[in-house]
């Protein structure tokens, strides 16, 4: 099914993002949260892809596995630094041939060496390039990254939603945000996004806080802000995983509840690969008429 379709004409979503796992275990703990979210009904779940293509092969067999277990609509990610057109294209081949639709169109970031440095680029490819790619090939729904605080890599945000726009008009049909806990910087993203004439649907991505001390960390990492109102929720004494777990679906409610209040219908939920916040947000928030009927 076409994702970008089905935003367009039903002008609301619910999906859900996954990881391939490293080992056996993981997978059966992936497979056991696939299941247990297979009720709500998402329009599409998309499957992450390492750096330079580093788990190109796990991706593939969660998304063969989904197609083949499962009445999920997948959406692999696909990075092109470090990768050849050939191989890009032999990757999209081999995803038509799955009966695969879309495509979340990603730079990506350079594989790390041994001595945590990024290993140098050999194909230096933007995302704006692999969706004109995507978009050759044909039969393809393109999705793309949007960052409502910049691209890391950006000098400031007006020259970001001015390449923003440049890798969408190569023929993306939706955007999915970066992880944001502060839902005026997606209002502002929004504005700019506007300002340049951006027109797809921008679906956005909320991440569920489990562990404020990891999330702290990946953020820094990603170049997320994550407010200090949302660390202070979390005290300053260690909590037992079930009531940080609560206080991580209860902000992540109060962030969708103003989302909503404010217009947006596209949610997009990293699971971590497990089931228990993101479905008790959704309960909570009673969004299962988001996902297909």
């Amino acid at each position: 099914m076409n994702i970008g379709e089905l935003l367009t004409s039903r002008g609301k979503s619910l999906s859900f993002e996954f990881f391939p796992p490293k080992d056996d275990l993981g997978e059966i703990n992936l497979f056991q949260a696939i299941h247990s979210l297979e009720a709500l009904n998402p329009t599409f779940v998309s499957v992450t892809y390492g750096a330079g293509g580093g788990t190109a092969k796990n991706t593939r067999h969660v998304v063969e596995r989904i197609i083949e277990e499962t009445s999920f609509n997948p959406m692999p990610h696909l990075t092109c630094i470090n990768q050849s057109k050939e191989e890009l294209e032999g990757i999209l081949e081999d995803y038509k041939k799955m009966g695969i639709d879309n495509v979340l169109a990603l730079r990506g970031d350079p594989p790390m060496g041994k001595d945590g440095k990024p290993m140098p680029v050999t194909h230096k490819y933007y995302a704006k390039d692999l969706v004109r790619l995507v978009a050759a090939e044909k039969g393809f729904s393109i999705g793309v990254a949007v960052y409502p605080e910049g691209h890391g890599e950006t000098p400031d945000l007006e020259r970001d939603i001015l390449y923003t726009k440049e890798k969408i008009d190569q023929g993306a049909d939706f955007g999915v945000t970066q992880m944001f806990f502060d839902n005026n910087l997606f209002y502002a993203f929004m504005e700019r996004a506007r300002r340049v004439g951006i027109n797809i649907p921008i679906v956005t991505a909320i991440m569920p806080i489990t562990d404020v001390g990891r999330m702290q960390t990946f953020c820094q990492r990603c170049g997320a802000t994550l407010p200090k109102s949302c660390v202070e929720r979390f005290g300053d004494k260690p909590l037992s995983k079930e009531d940080a777990v609560k206080i991580g679906v209860e902000l992540a409610c109060e962030q969708v509840t103003d989302l909503m209040k404010n217009g947006v219908k596209y949610f997009h939920f990293y699971t971590l690969n497990k089931d228990e916040s993101v479905a008790a947000i959704i309960k909570n928030m009673r969004m299962e008429k988001y996902g297909l009927d």
